[in-house]
């Protein structure tokens, strides 16, 4: 006898991903699984008393998106102090932005910027430039994070951080000065990032108890988006196990709302042998919970396998030392059954990866590993056809989407036809999966990453797939869910609507299935349920949500002003048309003392700014000489 649900949504529009019940109008649930996945009239009738009942009103319902690579711990640590131009779509917007932020912001914070946009997604094509930084924010310290290219410091934030003429160049990166030698506030990484994850290091950190109300926001931001899994790919200067804590506790207490497969990232050059017969001994595989649960290594294994995915500068090549290091790690993982992931950008790095990999098969057998290779966005049929033999991985992120025009300009449009060859690693039947590699070099909307699949454009616009090469939506849809299971080892769990699959679904604010291709990308989420619990809702079902966290903290938060992708929570964010094209047109490096740059703001009001002889245009205001 079928036990009793304690939920059933009905007159839905269910798409299972289930091949042998793919479509559906109800479902029922208990204990967080589901129990009964149908049409109404067979599952209405399992309604107790007790049972609550959503009715859908033909609402297109999907499994919950898991994004197969994100950096949700390091990000949910520093999500409430960041200002996010995720999805803001003029430098005119996000300028303003800066500017509220600045003027709340106390001594000695600093706002921050940390990646997750391109200039590229700006109808202005440009970022700002040091002086409009320097003219927004005169005390108040700004660092800027554009990918992982470069880094943009005010004149405040370099004082802070201590950089002067004295500063001596650092390994890996460059500090851009004037011709005095003065830094300029301009970094770069090249060729690597280091110098920028250095210098962001510099800056305040928030309290424990801060950085717990922190993760939470991020991951209620990810539940508006629809997401309710994902695997964390470690990440630079995210130690082990103490940046693991606040995790740990909201797992602890039950306050995780996304389910999270977490990878242990090596952290110290030359020390990676010693820092994984370390985890091996004191870790094991796969311990926690089916929301915290051990994933093995990676992303990063050894440093000198780490290429850089800066399509700004030339590919690097990877020392000769690569592949001795790298051996010895993968030893150790293969010892212990520790499966791995391993970041790699270039075909070149992932064919000398696989040499040690296809050597140490020779004689310990890497059967049931659930290993893989991250981003590939250039690797060869070679390369798929030697992991295919090894039983590996792929897992793609739409990296592209913010890089694709820089590709383009390197290695020309050819080049980027199958960047990463997602449908050719399809084709050849090699596990593949997608997500964002968020939260610097991409952004976190999984609906963004969904938006690149289908269409092959960039977030400028830029068509770089063409259609050959692009994925129907269902096939999109299942790389976000169902085919991430298996790079966490989960398969059969979830990421299908399917009886005995974790009740973890998402009713999207428009069909996904219908809407128009350019619409894919602005998708939310009205309704996000994790394990049968309601996490986020809105329209329709706000009323069931009560899973909000307590405000963000500092009262200065970013969040509580902006909220999150696109600034969706600022009702003012929004600037006319006349306002971005004067703020691209602008470039000046000197603000009007009335209007700052958003010279727009004087030329459309009725305020005479070009009239020299009233106060406004001959004393007040500078607008009328641009």
């Amino acid at each position: 006898m079928t036990a009793v649900p304690d939920f059933i949504l009905h007159r839905g529009l269910f798409t299972t991903l289930d091949r042998g019940n793919p479509a559906a109008s109800a479902v029922a649930i208990k204990d967080g699984v589901f129990i009964a996945v149908g049409q109404d009239h067979d599952v209405m009738k399992l309604a107790g008393p007790a049972t609550k009942v959503i009715d859908l009103r033909g609402r297109r319902t999907l499994p919950g998106l898991i994004d197969n690579h994100l950096h949700i711990i390091r990000g949910g640590l520093n999500f409430n102090m960041e200002l996010r131009w995720d999805g803001v779509r003029s430098l005119a917007d996000a300028m303003a932005m800066l500017r509220k932020q600045v003027a709340i912001t106390p001594p000695p914070q600093w706002v921050r910027v940390v990646g997750g946009f391109t200039e590229h997604q700006f109808a202005e094509k440009r970022l700002p430039t040091i002086d409009e930084l320097n003219a927004a924010a005169p005390d108040t310290p700004v660092f800027i994070l554009h990918l992982y290219d470069r880094a943009m410091l005010n004149g405040a934030a370099l004082r802070a951080v201590g950089y002067t003429r004295e500063t001596p160049e650092p390994p890996g990166g460059e500090i851009m000065r004037d011709a005095r030698g003065n830094p300029s506030g301009l970094l770069l990484a090249k060729p690597n990032a280091n110098i920028l994850y250095a210098t962001l290091a510099k800056g305040p950190k928030l309290p424990f108890e801060y950085q717990v109300n922190s993760t939470r926001h991020f991951m209620r931001e990810l539940n508006r988006l629809g997401v309710t899994g994902a695997i964390d790919a470690g990440g630079g200067f995210q130690n082990y196990p103490e940046d693991y804590a606040v995790i740990q506790k909201l797992s602890d207490e039950g306050q995780l709302t996304i389910r999270l497969a977490y990878n242990l990232f090596t952290q110290k050059p030359k020390a990676e042998k010693d820092d994984f017969l370390n985890w091996t001994r004191t870790s094991k595989y796969q311990q926690g919970t089916d929301y915290f649960r051990h994933n093995g290594a990676g992303e990063n294994l050894v440093f000198s396998a780490a290429d850089f995915e800066d399509f700004r500068v030339a590919r690097p090549d990877m020392p000769p030392e690569m592949e001795g290091e790298l051996e010895q790690v993968v030893r150790i993982l293969v010892q212990n059954k520790w499966p791995w992931r391993l970041h790699a950008t270039y075909d070149e790095t992932i064919s000398r990866a696989l040499d040690v990999f296809e050597k140490v098969n020779q004689d310990m057998p890497l059967d049931g590993l659930h290993w893989f290779f991250d981003h590939a966005e250039t690797i060869s049929d070679q390369s798929i056809d030697r992991i295919a033999a090894l039983g590996g991985g792929i897992a793609v992120q739409h990296r592209m989407a913010y890089q694709g025009e820089y590709f383009v300009e390197r290695y020309g449009y050819g080049a980027a036809e199958a960047t990463p060859p997602v449908r050719k690693i399809i084709d050849k039947g090699v596990k593949v999966s997608a997500g964002t590699d968020a939260t610097r070099v991409a952004s976190y909307n999984p609906w963004v990453a969904l938006a690149w699949l289908v269409t092959g454009k960039t977030v400028g616009g830029l068509r770089i797939t063409p259609q050959r090469n692009c994925l129907d939506r269902e096939t999109a849809l299942r790389m976000w869910t169902e085919n991430v299971t298996w790079f966490s080892n989960e398969e059969g769990k979830k990421g299908r609507i399917a009886v005995g699959q974790f009740a973890d679904l998402v009713v999207p604010d428009r069909d996904y299935f219908s809407c128009a291709e350019a619409e894919i990308a602005d998708t939310t989420s009205d309704l996000t349920i994790v394990g049968g619990r309601v996490v986020y809702g809105a329209g329709d079902f706000k009323s069931l949500d009560d899973a909000a966290p307590p405000p963000a903290m500092p009262d200065w938060s970013p969040v509580r002003t902006f909220g999150g992708y696109g600034a969706w929570g600022d009702a003012d964010r929004q600037t006319s048309a006349a306002s971005r094209m004067a703020f691209s047109a602008c470039g000046c490096a000197s603000q009007c003392s009335v209007h700052g740059h958003d010279h727009a703001r004087a030329w459309s009001s009725r305020i005479p700014a070009s009239d020299l002889k009233s106060f406004w245009g001959a004393l007040g205001c500078a607008c009328w000489a641009v």
